[in-house]
């Protein structure tokens, strides 16, 4: 029974019960998984960030600053400090577009095609450590990007 003097925080809201919640454990998750690649790529001094960076042009070959960002849904501000250090470790190399002085372009050096690898063992390590077999990996892969592509169809 509720006490009147001391209610419980969801008395009379019970939908705002923390386990009752999707964004909570989608949170959780994703701190826990992010927490587990900086494991793995800590062996190799990449950050998770670094990472996707990384990800995006060994796909691309060459992306301007704003298609990285677009592509990492990361703004200016976050990417380019992340550009900074891989160009600083010899892993990506920037340069301004000879058709437009206003784009940089961004690709990675031999040292960064050189560092997959390294690296190549992560996505197994992440779906072993989420006790997922390949096709529940996928599956749910497949989901989060069918929940991405819906929110960013429905804004509000």
């Amino acid at each position: 029974m509720p006490n009147p003097i001391f209610p419980t925080p969801t008395d009379g809201f019970p939908q705002l019960d923390l386990d009752l919640q999707l964004c909570f454990p989608l949170y959780a998750v994703s701190r826990a998984i992010t927490t587990r690649y900086g494991h793995l790529l800590g062996e190799v001094g990449l950050t998770y960030p670094q990472y996707l960076v990384m990800l995006a042009l060994w796909e691309a070959r060459t992306m301007t600053v704003g298609e990285l960002g677009e592509r990492l849904r990361l703004d200016s501000g976050t990417l380019s400090p992340l550009l900074k250090r891989l160009q600083a470790t010899g892993l990506v190399d920037r340069r301004r577009d000879p058709d437009d002085e206003r784009r940089v372009q961004v690709q990675p050096t031999e040292a960064g095609w050189d560092l997959r690898e390294r690296v190549a063992h992560v996505p197994a390590g992440i779906a072993a450590a989420m006790g997922l077999e390949p096709e529940a990996y996928f599956d749910l892969k497949r989901r989060l990007a069918d929940m991405l592509c819906s929110l960013d169809l429905n804004p509000d």
